[in-house]
């Protein structure tokens, strides 16, 4: 399953909205792009797809200036009550066991961008956060939050004596007297900086404990509930719109058919077919998706036309140049010329 593949509740952009207001960000500016307005954040029926939320991310980092630790201390605003079905679900489990194998097998119903897995090592349960194909600051972001968030739910559960063993991540520490965003230690301990993965370490005997809001009934409610939300949310997205959606998101560099197949865990092979039943293929959606992305990143004339080449995944820019002027007729530079200076002299 690829976060892709699923639509999402808008409750996680409101947090992060409300988590950018705080900081004198003005609502419209963390939305600009998103296509979500106010009014769609407050209705409880609307979905959204997980590029619109990146696109939210990718606006707080820009009006706050990629502060170190920003992605923690939005992490630390993820309570179970933002989840709905899935959170309720995880407070009504009979032991921390149950709610853990429930939070995994849900896992698209959470507003994770990260892989997440969980594993038993030497007395410890690990729950490991591998981030996704995006830029590099996005990346670091969603890791932080969503390894925040996990850490959050775990305190909620197990209760007030729980404590972590090790927050690990893979980035590199922030920069000596930089101001950092989230407090020095997060649920009693020290996040650790270069590590070789992104992880949180727990006492494996937490979760055997017994969760004091148990309720058999609910639990199983809550359960049924989420199988037919994750259902409805997968069967509401085309393959085709999956590609198109991964291919809006802000990342590094777009993929070939090969790496959009990794993307959404299908085989090349597959995903081709899929897209052939639905009248398209790869390459006319890349092709749409490179004409639209070119004059957005044109007009910042802080990249040089190479780096929007790579960014558009040309392999060089006389590759876009060339089909820059077969979308408009003229070269790329022509963008960034002054209208007067294009127009022939008289």
């Amino acid at each position: 399953m690829s976060v892709w593949d699923f639509k999402r509740s808008t409750a996680s952009v409101q947090l992060l909205v409300a988590f950018g207001r705080e900081r004198g960000h003005a609502e419209a500016e963390l939305l600009r792009g998103s296509g979500l307005s106010p009014a769609q954040l407050a209705d409880p029926n609307v979905e959204i797809a997980a590029v619109r939320e990146l696109r939210v991310i990718a606006n707080l980092l820009r009006l706050s200036g990629d502060a170190p630790g920003l992605g923690l201390s939005a992490g630390l605003r993820y309570h179970f009550t933002a989840y709905g079905f899935w959170g309720y679900g995880l407070v009504s489990s009979a032991t921390a066991a149950d709610a853990l194998r429930l939070a995994l097998r849900f896992i698209p119903l959470t507003y994770a961008f990260t892989q997440i897995s969980f594993h038993e090592q030497q007395g410890l349960g690990i729950l490991r956060f591998d981030a996704p194909d995006c830029a590099d600051n996005l990346k670091r972001f969603v890791v932080e939050r969503d390894v925040a968030a996990a850490a959050t739910l775990l305190h909620e559960l197990a209760g007030p004596s729980f404590t972590l063993r090790r927050m690990a991540l893979r980035e590199a520490p922030p920069r000596a007297g930089a101001v950092r965003e989230a407090p020095a230690r997060l649920f009693g301990i020290e996040p650790v900086y270069g590590a070789a993965s992104n992880h949180l370490a727990f006492d494996r005997a937490y979760l055997a404990r017994a969760l004091p809001g148990a309720n058999p009934v609910t639990a199983a409610m809550c359960e049924q509930l989420c199988s037919e939300l994750v259902q409805r949310r997968r069967a509401a997205i085309s393959t085709a719109e999956a590609v198109r959606l991964y291919l809006q998101a802000p990342a590094t560099r777009l993929p070939d058919l090969d790496g959009m197949a990794r993307q959404l865990n299908v085989s090349t092979r597959t995903l081709k077919r899929r897209l052939h039943s639905e009248g398209t293929s790869f390459r006319l959606l890349l092709e749409d998706c490179r004409r639209a992305l070119a004059d957005e990143l044109l007009r910042d004339r802080r990249l040089r036309l190479g780096a929007v080449a790579e960014r558009l995944g040309f392999a060089d820019l006389s590759s876009f140049s060339q089909a820059y002027k077969r979308w408009h007729g003229v070269p790329p530079s022509a963008r960034r010329t002054p209208a007067a200076a294009r127009r022939p002299a008289r």
